[in-house]
């Protein structure tokens, strides 16, 4: 496979070269670095969502959308489909990389390839998956643009030149924070999967959907409204080789916080996204299609918290 870092470049070219028609913002400063501005200051808009969650995932899924109800309200939804699960949705996708700086203060969280150039995530370990390229695109979300400290601190991190960063960047509450949250179901399934340690690649293809959130500017109530969307509102259909018990821990369902909105969960962990157990993220319902085996339904969308959360 060629680098998914080259691949998300092309997109990342792209989305330059229509940054007015998608409603971006794209800044190249004096290093060569290129911040694009998804949904910060900019606008942005659901066909940027939908190119940036291409970018995001280095250009190895299938990415649309489409109109269906909750709790009997027409709603667009995501749709993600992918035969490169692991490397497009693990190696990519995931949103793995904190990025925490005092001076200027930032806070954000980096998702894409770039991750596959640094590769210290025990996904790279166990998969053996590991990208070398000399430009590295890094997602990332955050209220505020990256500075000149985030740019070098990726560049040392991916070992390229500050001038081969590419940092598309957006909020929470965002039109295309919500798009591109809604385009993580599949995601989820997998990240959930690996932490049970099911072999993930024995999954050969996976599609994802979700509702897309409405769109808050208030960052608390985006990240539950965004998160209840797969949670309660997230629906899998994963294709794999290999059976095993612990698919049954797949969906959301199996947590003992299922059912509790996302806004009283992060509450409860003072907003520290990462003292937020694992095992909450994950898909509403997942359908495992067993090659030459079973087919698994396991458990179920939850329609009215996900109306309730999106304020139906």
């Amino acid at each position: 496979m060629d680098s998914i870092n080259r691949m998300a470049v092309e997109l990342v070219d792209e989305a330059i070269d229509f940054a007015e028609e998608l409603r971006i913002t794209p800044q190249e400063l004096d290093s060569g670095a290129r911040v694009l501005d998804f949904g910060v200051n900019a606008e942005g808009g659901v066909e940027a969502g939908l190119l940036l969650a291409e970018i995001q995932t280095a250009g190895l899924a299938t990415i649309q959308t489409r109109m269906d109800d909750v709790a009997g309200v027409q709603t667009p939804h995501v749709e993600v489909q992918t035969d490169h699960p692991a490397v497009a949705l693990l190696c990519s996708q995931k949103a793995g990389w904190e990025l925490e700086f005092d001076d200027p203060v930032f806070e954000g969280l980096g998702a894409g390839p770039a991750r596959a150039l640094v590769a210290e995530e025990d996904e790279f370990r166990t998969l053996e998956y590991f990208d070398e390229f000399e430009l590295a695109v890094l997602s990332i979300e955050s209220i505020s643009l990256p500075s000149k400290t985030v740019i070098d601190h990726v560049a040392q991190k991916a070992d390229v030149n500050p001038g081969g960063v590419m940092l598309p960047t957006y909020a929470t509450g965002s039109i295309v924070g919500s798009v591109t949250a809604a385009a993580r179901a599949a995601e989820l399934a997998l990240f959930r999967l690996f932490e049970l340690g099911y072999d993930v690649r024995n999954v050969h293809s996976a599609y994802g959907s979700a509702p897309i959130a409405p769109i808050s500017h208030n960052e608390s109530v985006a990240m539950g409204r965004t998160n209840d969307a797969l949670a309660y509102g997230g629906t899998v259909h994963l294709t794999v080789t290999t059976d095993d018990p612990v698919l049954e821990q797949l969906p959301s369902t199996a947590h003992n916080k299922y059912g509790t909105p996302f806004q009283e969960i992060f509450a409860e962990a003072d907003w520290d996204f990462y003292d937020v157990p694992e095992s909450v993220f994950a898909p509403a319902q997942v359908t495992v299609d067993v090659i030459d085996g079973p087919t698994h339904v396991l458990g179920d969308t939850n329609e009215e918290l996900v109306a309730e959360s999106f304020d139906y």
